[in-house]
């Protein structure tokens, strides 16, 4: 093989990959499907697009191999492609927080409109006993994965039961990650309560990533 056709083979294939993230409904998509799996369906209604240009995102999506599905019965069921899709998601996400302003700008204008202008990270989250983790996503995708000794009130149930929850307690909020509205949803639900309420900047994942192992 030439030189040159083995580094235009090669290049072309790259950018054909890097195409699958050209799109900001793709984004959207492998942010939401890094959570768990998804219908097409539930797809289209949580990226509020339709459901033949979800199922087109989809399909580009795991030609790229960067997610995956499974059938059950008359549903097709997507999730993201392991870690390593998750790890270049993440890559992409944490090089736009750093260096696109329009991103920066944008974040900090609505977590300032949100009440939640600051968040907390892993490394400096008070000792366990002062706090409550909060998962505020959907409840399958608390079961799908969550932070060790997180309790589950999806957002939509939140203001129904505030009375579980402690009041001698900081409350550190958490959803699908820095883009997720659920988290400053809750801050701002819990702090008009009297809560104590702070969210939490990574995802689940975010966590896996460090300490398991053996995912693949």
């Amino acid at each position: 093989m030439e030189k040159r056709t083995f580094k235009d083979s090669i290049y072309t294939a790259i950018a054909g990959l890097a195409k699958a993230f050209g799109n900001a409904n793709r984004l959207e998509i492998l942010d939401l499907l890094a959570n768990g799996e998804k219908t097409v369906e539930q797809v289209a209604t949580q990226t509020a697009i339709t459901v033949a240009n979800a199922s087109q995102h989809l399909q580009l999506l795991k030609n790229a191999r960067l997610v995956k599905s499974r059938r059950d019965g008359n549903f097709i069921f997507y999730t993201i492609n392991g870690k390593q899709a998750y790890t270049a998601w993440k890559a992409l996400r944490e090089l736009a927080l750093a260096a696109e302003p329009a991103v920066q700008v944008t974040l900090r204008q609505y977590r300032h409109e949100a009440g939640s202008p600051e968040g907390r990270t892993l490394e400096t989250m008070p000792a366990p006993d002062r706090v409550l983790l909060l998962d505020v996503r959907p409840s399958d995708e608390f079961a799908a994965g969550h932070l060790e000794n997180a309790v589950s009130v999806p957002i939509e149930e939140l203001s129904q039961r505030l009375d579980e929850l402690p009041r001698h307690l900081t409350i550190i909020t958490y959803c699908r990650g820095p883009f997720c509205t659920f988290a400053d949803e809750a801050v701002q639900l819990l702090k008009a309560n009297g809560f104590d309420a702070v969210r939490l900047e990574e995802t689940y994942l975010d966590h896996k990533l460090l300490t398991d192992e053996s995912w693949n």
